[in-house]
């Protein structure tokens, strides 16, 4: 009897082990999923800024008007692809980032455009966009990495294997980021 009891409470305890090991993975793959999604809200925010900004921004850049057609293309092609995180689309975000940050260069050169009222707006939104997209991917990183924590860790790893999860890529800075700056170059320039 003592025995039958006692296998009972260890049966008892394995299975509410498994359970709470189950729903903390299945929290960490939501709170990934999550976290993505909110990077999605700040992208489409930056997509639409963008149009406006180019408006803004044409009739003062004759010259410029290339960094106007990447822009613009940049942005067509990544509202068209899917919403899945790629590496070809982390590439392609870090291209419209340079070339957001181009149209704010180039600006420089024309004094009439900083002055004007609508394209500082633009542009304190960008940065606040940009700060939230900074943001929303180190919450994203550090949610991935508690997931991935628990797929390689024991108990969690047992219970995992046969949930399977997909793989995630984390958020890494571009090759250009990773560049040192050359500060002489850019109070020459």
């Amino acid at each position: 009897m003592n025995l039958a009891i006692i296998l009972v409470w260890v049966i008892i305890v394995l299975v509410l082990t498994y359970i709470t090991i189950y729903n903390s993975i299945i929290s960490s793959k939501n709170r990934v999923k999550e976290t993505k999604s909110s990077i999605d809200v700040f992208l489409q925010n930056r997509y639409d800024l963008i149009p406006n900004l180019i408006e803004t921004v044409k009739k003062y850049m004759e010259h410029e008007k290339w960094v106007l057609a990447e822009l613009t293309k940049l942005r067509t092609d990544l509202v068209k692809e899917s919403w899945e995180f790629t590496k070809d689309r982390f590439k392609k975000e870090n291209q419209l980032s340079q070339a957001l940050k181009s149209i704010f260069a180039v600006a420089e050169s024309y004094p009439d455009l900083k002055a004007n009222q609508n394209f500082i707006q633009l542009q304190n939104q960008w940065a606040e966009i940009e700060d939230n997209i900074a943001a929303a991917r180190r919450t994203y990183n550090a949610a991935l990495k508690d997931l991935n924590d628990k797929k390689q860790m024991i108990p969690y790893s047992w219970v995992a294997k046969g949930m399977n999860l997909p793989n995630y890529d984390y958020f890494k800075a571009s090759e250009e980021a990773r560049q040192p700056l050359n500060a002489k170059e850019l109070f020459n320039s």
